[in-house]
């Protein structure tokens, strides 16, 4: 019997960020066409309203690339129609490319999305949802405020009113697509309307669609349990996923990994393709800088993960009490090169960045050149969100 490859912990977090797109060169010309081609190797994007530098898909993107511009995705999203909005873990961009692996998505969640809006509604449930469909087909695109008395039932769906909650149902279920965005609310239209015909109409069998969701997860994780690569589009199940492994382990796909923990616990049973073994000496090193991250950065959205691989125990604020907060609302982390060194607490003031706070991680030290490359990254922040100056309310 094969002995598991044996992957150390330094590789394994260079393999991670390679895959997430972070070792790449950050500086240069990007165009739309470019940034397509980021996307997709990450997979998707998570999107997220928060503003108080730059909203989370911006940020995950600009720490990718420096010339990275909002409008650019937009492009992407609404004109060139290359990337769609829908659910992941979240709410997410995601490459239309992918669109016949969503359509298993819409068919496995309809049943038990409708069962609990009927539920949570009750009365005049089929009514609503058939009004809705019909409106946006007879009139076109469609916002929540739009529709309704606005007046709240119930509980469910963030107490949503009836009509935005039957809005994001046809959303759900493959019905409706996302059109475009007002600041950040929601523009909804025919599916048919919005996500082009070569990827509307493509269909994959069940098989094709599981085989795509554990593999393409295994590309963007590089080395990963039948749990996390479940977890990476949130579009299968963990047994389906634990199947998928055992089948391509038995083909010789994939080999057994041992993942060394900067923890020091007992290294973890992973899977990895067959090629790793090749590939690993080959892996590019991260540049020398060091870079604000979002809060929703998909290096971190897994946190018992980063923490396994990093040492990194991120925590996000924002619904923990005032007074119960470590370090603030919405504070970001800090990765020095594939290390994260501290965290930061930064926020647009007008035509200023204010930095509120700074915290170093345990044996981390602010010596002269780490200050002047937080500096500089600071400064790249200020010219991405459009402030003229750094404000600094806490010592570097």
């Amino acid at each position: 019997m094969n002995q598991p490859f044996r992957l150390s912990n330094a590789q394994a977090r260079r393999l991670f960020m390679d895959r997430q797109g972070l070792s790449a060169p950050v500086t240069g010309k990007l165009t739309t066409n470019d940034l397509l081609n980021k996307i997709k190797a990450l997979g998707f994007v998570q999107l997220d309203s928060i503003n108080t530098v730059a909203r989370a898909h911006h940020m995950i993107l600009f720490s990718r690339h420096q010339s990275y511009k909002p409008e650019l995705l937009t492009h992407l999203l609404e004109k060139d129609r290359c990337l769609f909005e829908h659910w992941t873990h979240d709410a997410s961009v995601i490459p239309t490319d992918f669109y016949p692996f969503w359509r298993h998505r819409f068919a496995r969640k309809q049943a038990s999305l409708r069962e609990r809006w009927r539920k949570s509604r009750k009365e005049g449930f089929e009514e609503i949802l058939a009004d809705i469909l019909e409106r946006i087909t007879q009139k076109g695109p469609t916002m929540a405020r739009d529709v309704g008395s606005g007046a709240k039932k119930g509980t469910g769906w963030w107490d949503w009113h009836p009509e935005k909650t039957a809005l994001e149902l046809h959303w759900h279920m493959g019905n409706l697509a996302i059109a475009g965005r007002a600041g950040f609310q929601k523009i909804y239209d025919l599916a048919e309307k919005v996500i082009p015909p070569v990827h509307l109409e493509n269909q994959v069998d069940e098989d094709a669609f599981i085989h795509w969701a554990c593999h393409a997860a295994l590309e963007r994780l590089g080395v990963a349990t039948s749990g996390e690569i479940a977890a990476f589009w949130d579009l299968i199940t963990p047994k389906e996923a634990a199947s998928w492994c055992s089948s391509q382990l038995a083909q010789g796909q994939l080999i057994d990994v041992q993942v060394d923990l900067v923890t020091g616990d007992k290294p973890r049973k992973s899977f990895a393709f067959s090629d790793l073994p090749d590939q690993i000496e080959n892996l590019p090193q991260p540049p020398d800088r060091i870079r604000v991250l979002s809060p929703f950065d998909p290096l971190i959205r897994d946190r018992k993960r980063c923490e396994r691989l990093f040492g990194f125990d991120y925590r996000i604020e924002v619904f923990v009490p005032q007074m119960k907060r470590k370090y603030g609302y919405y504070v970001f982390p800090l990765l020095e090169r594939e290390n994260f060194i501290g965290w930061i607490d930064m926020k647009r003031i007008k035509d200023e960045l204010v930095v509120s706070g700074l915290w170093l991680e345990p044996g981390v030290k602010m010596g002269k050149g780490r200050k002047a490359a937080l500096e500089a990254e600071l400064d790249r922040q200020r010219q991405f969100v459009g402030a003229t100056s750094v404000k600094y309310l806490a010592k570097l």
